[in-house]
């Protein structure tokens, strides 16, 4: 019986939070802002154990003693983000061992490094720990604050990991949550997949049963769809060349986890060499077939784009409307690793490849370099602060620029040994960094933000004010996320000062620092420490907000066939159109016959028949065939050839469009350089 009441007043409340999101926010785009999947989520509570040492106000905060702590410790301490002591104790002489954990009694909101001493009151071992706020209401359906987690794979096969691990960005009140997934383990071989379950079965159920929107992306291709002709020996980090199988496996996947993962990215970062220097071209036909995929396994999956990285060119967003791509997405998601303040001025290909639909930033932080030991790979104390000032900065100045959901990277302790950088919020134990406190004040004080414009802070260019209608502690309200900052690198950063007021008609209902403490009174200067100002709903509307547009909604027009030209690896050369950008595109010798191999596929479930006709090229590009008429069976393709020549300093692009009737007009663009003899 108390199981079924429970479960009633899950239901109530959901329904209730359903009807709140249906009346807010009714001047904006209603279409655009909407989120297509509703979970059931309930106001989240830490589990029993408590792990990583997480609790809420007004709890008993117990903090579990490292069993690394020298047994010579005498005494502890506990200093805030400020350094300030704010408990303190010793251990019993008596007794020959520590004690498992220590006693802080109630600790307000915020981030503690709790310090284990020697007689001399030096420090011989630390550990951290967290309060944060109770949630007033469930997470939004469609709050922006999102988390990058890999969870199957930072716990893999470890439920109990991946328990606490989803406790945790729950906690901090993420909507969404990424994670990774291996194709070569769900499908060894070709058509068989793995039918019992798998540390990717465990970690969806999980995270889904947290309340949390699972998005999931792979990035390597199994060893049975290689071609190692084309790609070389161990092309792992390379598409599957024969599209069926990417058809095939996204159908499946996405059919297997339907309703535990909502959202999927066919591959990250396809754009650059860590993840096989893909051309346009073939990101495109990669994506199209991976969409007919997905869609077919479960049509109301959200199909991502398959994530672009380093900053966005010109030259990919002309590639994606070439092809026209626009229709094989539902959001186009992008990665970032530049300063925040370069959102706006960088994002303006990126919000033209979107064509209107949303943006999704999956991966988004700007690296720190660690200095303890492998494996723990701590960030220095003043570097642990400047990451947590940097979140609050990170996640307005992405929805700002354009993005409506926002990831940071990473969830789990990580970090890079070649850079030697730390992106983790959480440290090896899953205690936290400053950061992840940071985190959760973003996402109960921005929970269910859009974003309606910047407003100027009179005579500073250093001072930025982003305006949010939001839902903190489930009110609708009009957030401000103010602070100070120069365009520097992280040494010069929180030492900018600006005089700050609002104005004195607005009516502040509360204000709260970069992590979530509630302050007394509004401080008469903005710094590096993000300020969150919480006002009545409507409030800005009274001052002019400075606000970017999205680009014009394309008509979709999805076609079931896909055209791929073949092209080996050694034929693409790499490009930088703009600074720290990555893109490929394909080089052959000039004034020499060049054979191309090209492919018509047929994802539809009956015959098709068609012609396939060269629409575009430059001048003085010669073919010795430029129309096909083919026909292709269901789930069968097609190969078509033809010889191209072009001249010296001639590089251009090549487009094929075919018309194959009702089943539509499919089109391939690539773009060739000339190379000189």
């Amino acid at each position: 019986m108390k199981s079924c009441m429970n479960i009633q007043k899950v239901l109530i409340i959901m329904v209730l939070s359903i009807w709140l999101y249906s009346q807010a926010d009714a001047s904006l785009d209603a279409a655009y802002w909407s989120d297509d999947h509703i979970v059931l989520r309930s106001i989240p509570i830490p589990l029993a154990e408590r792990p990583g040492n997480v609790y809420l106000e007004k709890e008993i905060v117990y903090v579990n003693v490292p069993a690394e702590t020298p047994k010579d410790a005498k005494s502890w301490r506990v200093l805030d983000d400020k350094g300030r002591i704010v408990r303190s104790g010793v251990f019993a002489e008596e007794s020959n061992a520590l004690p498992s954990q220590i006693r802080l009694e109630q600790l307000p909101v915020g981030w503690y490094r709790v310090e284990f001493l020697d007689q001399q009151r030096s420090c011989l071992h630390w550990t951290t720990a967290a309060v944060l706020q109770k949630l007033a209401a469930p997470v939004p359906q469609d709050s922006p604050v999102c988390v990058d987690s890999a969870t199957a794979w930072f716990a893999k096969d470890r439920p109990d990991d991946q328990a606490r691990l989803a406790s945790l960005a729950a906690l901090a009140s993420v909507n969404w949550i990424r994670d990774r997934l291996t194709w070569r383990e769900l499908e060894p071989m070709p058509g068989q997949f793995t039918k019992t379950a798998t540390t990717y079965d465990t970690s969806a159920a999980i995270q889904a049963n947290y309340g949390l929107k699972v998005l999931q992306v792979f990035h390597s291709t199994p060893d049975w769809a290689w071609d190692t002709e084309l790609d070389g020996e161990h092309p792992s980090g390379r598409f599957a060349r024969d599209l069926r199988d990417v058809y095939r496996f996204c159908k499946a996947m996405s059919g297997r986890y339907k309703g535990r993962v909502l959202a999927w990215e066919p591959w990250n970062e396809a754009n650059v060499s860590t993840f096989g220097g893909h051309t346009v071209d073939e990101m495109c036909s990669f994506q199209k077939a991976a969409y007919l995929g997905f869609k077919a396994g479960d049509p109301d999956v959200t199909v991502c784009w398959n994530v672009y990285t380093t900053a966005p060119t010109p030259q990919h967003t002309q590639g994606l409307l070439d092809n026209e791509a626009w229709s094989y997405f539902d959001t186009y998601n992008i990665h970032t690793y530049d300063w925040a303040h370069d959102y706006e001025r960088l994002w303006v290909p990126a919000r033209q490849a979107a064509c209107g639909k949303p943006i999704w930033v999956t991966e988004a932080d700007r690296g720190l370099k660690f200095v303890g030991p492998e494996p723990w790979c701590e960030l220095s104390r003043e570097d642990e602060i400047r990451k947590a000032r940097y979140i609050a900065q990170s996640y307005a100045s992405s929805l700002y620029a354009g993005s409506i959901r926002h990831f940071h990277f990473i969830l789990g302790n990580y970090h890079e040994g070649y850079n030697g950088v730390q992106f983790g919020l959480l440290r090896k134990d899953m205690t936290p960094r400053p950061a992840y406190v940071a985190l959760a004040a973003v996402g109960r004080l921005l929970a269910g933000g859009k974003c309606l414009g910047r407003w100027a802070v009179p005579d500073s260019d250093d001072a930025y004010v982003i305006a949010f209608r939001a839902r903190p502690d489930g009110l609708q309200r009009d957030v401000l996320v103010a602070w100070a900052e120069k365009k520097v690198d992280w040494p010069g950063r929180a030492k900018t000062k600006v005089p700050f007021s609002l104005p004195e008609s607005w009516q502040i209902e509360a204000v709260f620092d970069y992590i979530g403490r509630k302050l007394d009174e509004m401080p008469a200067e903005l710094g590096g420490e993000a300020l969150f100002i919480v006002l009545p709903a409507g409030q800005t509307d009274k001052v002019k907000l400075t606000s970017l547009n999205r680009s014009e909604r394309r008509e979709d027009n999805v076609c079931p066939i896909v055209l791929q030209v073949q092209m080996p690896r050694s034929a693409s050369m790499k490009i930088e159109p703009l600074p720290w950008s990555q893109g490929f595109e394909y080089q052959i010798d000039s004034d020499k016959p060049y054979h191309l191999r090209m492919f018509a596929y047929n994802f539809s479930s009956e015959l098709v028949k068609g012609t396939i006709r060269v629409t575009n090229k430059p001048s003085g590009w010669t073919l010795d065939k430029e129309t096909w008429n083919i026909s292709i069976e269901s789930m069968q393709r097609e190969l078509f050839e033809t010889t191209i020549t072009i001249p010296a300093d001639q590089d251009g692009m090549l487009q094929l469009t075919g018309d194959f009737g009702p089943a539509g007009k499919p089109v391939l663009a690539f773009r060739l350089h000339s190379r000189k003899n």
